[in-house]
């Protein structure tokens, strides 16, 4: 079997009206309880407050993506008069839209207000329906659908909401004169793996211009970084290449958030032990899912100096890898850290099984009452 047939097996259209509807309420319930962890996280000191504000911004744009996917495909099934429209998902990977999707979407946002100037506004639309409600006694499935097609475009025009790339954003944490601190941040929508994948890294700037207003370095910078965010990386090769890149700038801490991938046992079919945990949960709606964590930290142990030009010389960083079996080489990474989130009952199967490999994975889990208990 070829990639690209194996890949179309794993993809697979949401065409049932109500497990599409499931689906996307299912997610909104996902990124409110990401939200909590990222706060529970702060208060166990693994998030300062910057990092959180920054997390809870883009699991916000997750839920503004997710909400403009719900109104695009809210008449997914039924008949209205145009050809079958259903969002794929990755099954087998993810959970989560298909990059696509993504890619779709951000062109759609490209065009919504010359859409929406030619699109009855709701209130005309929603009139319509009625009308024909009483005067030819049928559903108005092709107003239905030219409403919810007019809600995604202006779901769309609000903006802020999780793209396909999400570019380099730069906060000053300190420092005015010959040596700044700040944080860059940038996100984007794995294609690889169809995840939402989140990059923090602090960096001291030693140039003459703050880099916040540097007209040529910060461009360059941001092109940098967008081209090297790829899942497939260690942070190791970000980071080196970053700092050999720039020798003004210095990553003196990278981090790396994947986001996923989301278990189902109605909707993917991963392999492992979470899927055998969900199978035997036998939760009921709502409850049925699990989402994994994947925290990766870089951090510079030390600076050496290397020869620059003829008598000039530039800072460069030594990073400090895991120590633990030399996983450090394999990795890539000062350390790893692994968490799921998943509700009550799924976490007590868990717990019960006990399943190898999960007993240094932190469980955040969520109470009937939407409270997220860390474990």
């Amino acid at each position: 079997m070829s990639e690209a047939d194996s890949q179309n097996r794993d993809h697979v259209g949401l065409t049932d009206l109500f497990a599409s509807r499931r689906y996307f309420k299912k997610f909104q319930r996902i990124t409110d309880y990401l939200a909590r962890v990222s706060a529970v996280m702060q208060g166990a000191g693994e998030l300062n407050r910057d990092e959180v504000e920054i997390l809870t911004g883009y699991i916000q744009g997750l839920t503004y993506t997710f909400r403009a996917l719900s109104m695009k495909y809210l008449l997914t099934g039924r008949d209205a008069g145009h050809a079958t429209v259903a969002m794929t998902m990755d099954t087998e990977e993810s959970g989560f839209p298909v990059f696509n999707e993504l890619l779709i979407m951000a062109n759609d946002a490209q065009q919504a207000e010359r859409h929406l100037e030619n699109m009855p506004g709701p209130g005309a639309l929603k009139k319509q329906m009625v009308e024909q409600i009483i005067s030819e006694r049928e559903i108005p499935t092709r107003l239905q659908f030219a409403l919810s097609q007019r809600l995604y475009y202006e779901e769309l025009s609000r903006g802020y909401l999780f793209w396909a790339q999400n570019d380099p954003q730069i906060i000053w944490l300190e420092g005015l004169d010959d040596r700044r601190k700040y944080l860059v941040h940038w996100a984007v929508y794995d294609s690889q793996v169809n995840l939402p994948t989140i990059y923090l890294m602090e960096v001291e700037d030693d140039g003459r211009t703050p880099l916040a207003r540097d007209q040529r370095r910060w461009p360059e910078c941001q092109a940098h970084l967008m081209g090297q965010a790829l899942g497939g990386l260690k942070l190791l090769t970000i980071a080196k290449g970053f700092d050999e890149a720039f020798d003004d700038l210095h990553p003196k801490r990278l981090r790396r958030l994947h986001l996923g991938p989301m278990y189902s046992h109605t909707y993917t079919r991963q392999s492992g032990p979470l899927r055998d945990v969900l199978a035997e949960a036998r939760a009921p709606e709502g409850q049925d899912w699990a989402l994994a964590w994947t925290d990766e930290v870089l951090e510079s142990e030390r600076v050496k100096e290397e020869r620059a030009g003829w008598f000039g010389t530039v800072e460069r960083e030594v990073f400090a890898l895991d120590p633990f079996s030399g996983r450090g080489v394999d990795t890539g990474a000062t350390r790893t850290e692994r968490s799921i989130i998943l509700p009550e009952r799924p976490y007590q199967v868990l717990a019960e099984r006990n399943p190898p490999g999960f007993a240094s994975v932190t469980k955040y889990v969520v109470n009937p009452g939407g409270r997220v208990l860390r474990y």
